[in-house]
């Protein structure tokens, strides 16, 4: 394990704001809103604001705040937080990110996670934390060969996991990181205590007995997933197919990468009508600016295309670890009970009023809740 200080170059920041004043904006047609994209009068605001308002080096402080390290895990090296809670008998547990997610999603988690004691809460519900950076993304990128897949990725986890001395631990996941995590809960089950997932995918099986099962309600949420699936998976498919070609463009221009990320933040919120609506505005730039310094939009699309095209035949398998779900309404997707207890071994489930697939940064306080909630009879 190395010490690791995150300190980007001012040249950098130079650089950014020089690429920002000099964009070549995009034509919009008129009335379309967010039917067709970012609408360009709102981008022109919120990147005039990154540009002359947004103050990267308080935020780099904030995460200098936490202590970070590297270390070098099957050929790449793996960034993460590491928070220990001063509680001796906190539980280990390992949160992991999705896209366009990053570590920046956990901070207002890792305090009361690992100090419930300062934070309003039991310190026996304290957690060591440990949040990596997903090979390929921000501070772990860019990879440098294929084959990072989500089961790498579990194997990576567990085997950082051991060298920091945690052999009893749980995890917890949204979007890569619900997959990430699942896999870890198979591979490293003997230690794995449980598993929190605030996303999960329920396809179901085709089998009319499945069906026959299904209730309204349930129906209504795999209508949903049908009727929206089209319209908004186009940049997984890119992503799953192409990244190499999109990442011309979002390594080359600070805009693009912006636009590329913030929609899914437009999408997939409880936002009424912004993004800001439902995320702080800095907390989505400085996001944002992992992915513009490290250069890893292509690096971080590679996951997709690794799930797309597995080295070998996917098989499902279903999970035995104790697994707890959280679900947020405004998520773009939203689990089948019945279809997750097909795979999984449901031990807690818990639906919420507000809230998003970016539950950490929307809804923190519910889901430091609910994972107390989950793990304090798994201790």
């Amino acid at each position: 394990m190395r010490p690791f200080r995150l300190e980007v170059p001012e040249a950098d920041l130079a650089d950014l704001r020089d690429r920002l004043a000099r964009t070549r904006w995009a034509q919009q047609l008129p009335g379309t809103g967010w039917s067709r994209g970012v609408p360009v009068e709102y981008l022109k605001e919120l990147v005039d604001y990154w540009r002359t308002g947004y103050d990267w080096r308080a935020h780099e402080a904030r995460l200098n705040q936490i202590p970070q390290y590297t270390t070098a895990v099957d050929a790449v090296d793996v960034h993460l937080l590491h928070a220990r809670s001063p509680e001796p008998d906190a539980l280990p547990l390992i949160i992991t990110h999705g896209w366009p997610g990053s570590v920046v999603e956990f901070l207002d988690l890792i305090g009361p996670l690992t100090d419930p004691r300062r934070h309003g809460g039991d310190p026996a519900d304290a957690f060591h934390v440990v949040a990596p950076s997903i090979p390929g993304f921000g501070l772990s990128g860019p990879v440098r060969e294929p084959g990072w897949d989500v089961p790498r990725i579990a194997r990576a986890w567990a085997e950082l996991m051991r060298r920091l001395g945690y052999h009893r631990y749980g995890g917890q996941g949204g979007d890569w990181g619900h997959a990430i995590t699942r896999e870890l809960g198979i591979i490293d089950s003997d230690r794995v205590v449980g598993v929190h997932l605030n996303t999960v995918l329920t396809l179901p099986s085709g089998d009319p007995g499945e069906a026959a099962t299904l209730g309204d309600e349930d129906r209504v949420r795999l209508e949903q997933f049908s009727r929206v699936e089209p319209e908004l998976s186009g940049y997984a498919k890119i992503q799953g197919t192409r990244p190499q070609t999109l990442a011309y463009g979002l390594t080359d221009s600070p805009v693009g990468q912006l636009a590329w990320i913030v929609e899914k933040f437009q999408e997939w919120t409880d936002s009424k009508r912004l993004p800001g609506d439902a995320v702080d505005r800095d907390q989505l730039l400085t996001n944002v600016m992992l992915y513009w310094l490290t250069g890893t939009a292509g690096s971080s699309a590679n996951l997709y295309y690794e799930t797309y095209h597995p080295a070998t035949p996917s098989t499902s398998r279903r999970s035995g670890t104790p697994t707890g779900v959280a679900v947020f309404p405004y998520d773009a997707v939203l689990p089948v009970r019945r279809l997750a207890e097909r795979d999984n071994h449901i031990v807690h489930w818990r639906e919420f009023d507000r809230g998003g697939h970016f539950a950490a940064m929307e809804q923190p306080a519910l889901l430091v809740d609910d994972i107390r909630a989950f793990f304090r009879p798994l201790r």
